[in-house]
């Protein structure tokens, strides 16, 4: 047996819910969701890493450089999700935040054996990448045991990137290859090593919280309105135009007015609406202030 395996929290047999098959459905899902009830608990634990590393993601993006999540299975399909939903959230080039999993993107819809535990692919995405100093990676690996993974914050580390882990154990191989660890502890899963579980919707939130918080500090919200989205379906135009109106409190057809005039920007219809400037002069204010549209509209009112 291998002893590191069998130390992992994530392997170990859940006692709670060791008659699950014997519950009815009403009672296998209460089970269920007691144990899913342990897991923002083991998140909040870690708030302390989690805003280390917000603070060091924010320096990264705010001084040019990306974030790339790198996982296997579960954990790398959550990377990939959360990196695709920066651009349409907060209107990102979609190279500034990258998702990579083993395999592939057929990994995506298919379970790809072996390629967790393949180091060399580990390091070759990270030379693919480009990935240098000015760059971070965030490895995410429920058991910090993927080869894979720890290859690729190895292999990022020598290039003088952040490295950060997400792992749901302690003392995992994986911390000893980055800077700052995230590892919520969420116990035994119901089913023994379904890490899909609990483990994995940890990690869903501490993505979250990574993204959202790195987003919020360089500016890309007005309060917690996303005025940086992309309005590239009728959802998300509808949403743009109520988002100009909560903030401005004009009516439809100025906001839709002001939106279509500022090529479906918010933060720019809001900036022109606020300040009375057309689009090329408001574009020109939110650039002086990094596209911070509070600090723009503060700064123009003080100064006029």
């Amino acid at each position: 047996m291998n002893e590191y395996f069998a130390g992992l929290t994530t392997e170990e047999i859940n006692e709670a819910t060791g008659m699950i098959d014997e519950s009815t459905t009403e009672e296998m899902l209460q089970l269920i969701n007691r144990e899913n009830a342990k897991v923002t608990a083991a998140v909040e634990s870690e708030i302390p890493q989690i805003a280390e590393a917000i603070d060091r993601l924010y320096e990264v993006l705010k001084n040019g450089g990306r974030m790339l999540y790198v996982g296997a299975g579960t954990s790398g399909r959550l990377g990939v999700l959360d990196a695709s939903e920066c651009p349409p959230t907060f209107g990102t080039d979609p190279l500034l935040v990258q998702g990579h999993i083993a395999g592939g993107d057929i990994a995506l819809r298919t379970a790809v054996e072996g390629f967790e535990d393949n180091a060399e692919e580990g390091m070759a995405l990270i030379e693919q990448c480009g990935v240098t100093s000015k760059d971070a990676v965030i490895g995410i690996s429920a058991s910090g045991s993927a080869a894979f993974v720890i290859a690729a914050l190895e292999k990022a580390g020598q290039m003088g990137a952040l490295t950060i882990s997400v792992v749901n154990n302690k003392h995992s191989r994986l911390e000893q290859a980055c800077e700052i660890c995230i590892a919520p502890v969420v116990g035994p899963e119901v089913i023994m090593g379904s890490t899909r579980l609990k483990a994995g919707t940890a990690q869903k939130l501490v993505l979250n919280m990574l993204s959202t918080g790195v987003m919020v500090k360089l500016g890309k919200t007005y309060n917690n309105l996303m005025v940086d989205l992309k309005a590239s379906n009728k959802k998300l135009y509808d949403r743009s135009i109520r988002i100009v109106r909560n903030v401005t409190a004009v009516d439809y057809d100025t906001a839709a007015s002001y939106l279509e005039q500022a090529a479906l920007s918010s933060k720019l219809a809001i900036m022109m609406i606020k300040t009375g400037l057309d689009a090329d002069a408001a574009k020109q204010q939110l650039e002086l202030h990094e596209g911070r549209l509070k600090q723009a509209i503060q700064h123009y009112y003080a100064a006029n």
